[in-house]
């Protein structure tokens, strides 16, 4: 039984279960999110997914989180339906974060939507403002594993960025991109 599969099987559960957990306080529910990040196998899974519906500000349906992924400001994360984010990934929602349906996150992966304000040079960086900027990743994306995207980027619906890539601008619809910096190399659905 693949995870679509168990969800349309389980989901009405799943979802009063969760329903039941969000009466728990907030600090309760992200330590014990903490505290199950790194359970392995599929009852792992589904208490990172039960934790994540009543913490995140939206979380569709077969959304599946392996173990080791990181999550910052979770409360600023939007995830649509039938979404794999796969191990030791970091996701930082400070400036909030969207993620489409029919997403494949890899490995190692990092996205964020915040940098290191950086202009008043009487002050340390460090301390400095920070400046947030949301980022999208629209429906039907695979991002290659160790993938950086930056803050304020849009991944267009139908995507597919190349392993170790850095994505720094917004990428269109249906392109294939890699490298650092993140550049088209061609489009899918179209024909050489």
């Amino acid at each position: 039984m693949n995870g679509r599969q168990f969800f349309e099987k389980f989901g009405p559960v799943i979802k009063k279960i969760s329903g039941a957990v969000s009466f728990l306080p907030r600090r309760i529910r992200l330590w014990l999110f903490d505290a199950f990040k790194n359970k392995s196998g599929k009852s792992g899974i589904l208490i990172r997914y039960i934790l994540l519906r009543t913490l995140a500000k939206k979380t569709g349906d077969n959304v599946v989180v392996f173990p080791g992924v990181v999550f910052e400001n979770i409360e600023n994360l939007k995830i649509g339906n039938n979404v794999s984010i796969h191990q030791y990934s970091y996701i930082d929602a400070e400036g909030g974060i969207d993620i489409g349906d029919d997403v494949a996150i890899a490995h190692r992966c990092t996205v964020l939507s915040s940098n290191h304000g950086y202009s008043d040079d009487r002050i340390p960086i460090k301390y400095q403002e920070m400046e947030l900027a949301k980022t999208t990743l629209k429906d039907n994306i695979w991002i290659g594993c160790g993938t950086i995207i930056l803050a304020g980027v849009t991944v267009g619906s139908g995507c597919v960025i190349g392993a170790n890539s850095t994505v720094t601008k917004s990428i269109d619809d249906n392109s294939v991109a890699v490298g650092t910096p993140c550049k088209v190399i061609k489009r899918r659905g179209v024909k050489s």
